[in-house]
């Protein structure tokens, strides 16, 4: 890229930024799951979750059914961790910013493992068919009883992740706004 375009992509990521903002506030004033599961975000992430049970197949049960909360993470990292090689680093704010929110997506869920009403993907609740997931992990670890303090702790945790990728993104556009200057000079 030539230096005649910085201010323009900088424009366009502080007004991506700008969005992401907006979507964060939004998923910290709704209720756990309310804003993550009505997400645009939700069936990708969805289509990760389900490869992920899939990926993790041959390594037993316990690890098949993890698979796919744990792919739906693994993802957003790994491409966060592919923009930090090339030196993307608003490529790896955003993807940050997406695992966090994949927490968020995981949180009802893990929340739901002993009232098992949420719908799955066939539409179904938990109690209709023979659970689900996070029914399994927590009930084979011994701490479904943990179930809703766990679900909080990875929605509050998702927040976190996003608010600091926010935070990381604001001092990127500041200091690279400041080099933009200096190489002018």
């Amino acid at each position: 890229m030539n230096d005649s375009n910085a201010p323009v992509l900088r424009l366009g990521q502080a007004a991506a930024l700008g969005c992401l903002a907006v979507w964060t506030w939004r998923f910290a004033r709704a209720p756990i799951g309310a804003a993550a599961l009505e997400s645009i975000l939700h069936v990708p992430n969805l289509v990760f979750h389900e490869a992920g049970h899939v990926l993790f197949g041959f390594l037993g049960e316990f690890m098949t059914v993890a698979g796919g909360s744990l792919l739906q993470v693994i993802v957003p990292v790994v491409l966060a961790g592919a923009f930090l090689r090339r030196l993307d680093w608003f490529g790896a704010i955003v993807c940050t910013w997406w695992a966090g929110q994949n927490l968020l997506d995981l949180a009802p869920y893990i929340a739901d493992a002993r009232a098992l009403q949420l719908p799955l993907l066939g539409g179904r609740t938990g109690a209709e068919v023979e659970g689900h997931d996070w029914e399994y992990l927590l009930g084979r670890l011994g701490w479904l009883h943990l179930d809703r303090a766990i679900g909080v702790g990875a929605h509050r945790l998702g927040l976190a992740i996003m608010a600091g990728a926010l935070l990381w993104g604001v001092v990127y556009l500041v200091r690279s706004r400041g080099h933009a200057r200096d190489t002018r000079r």
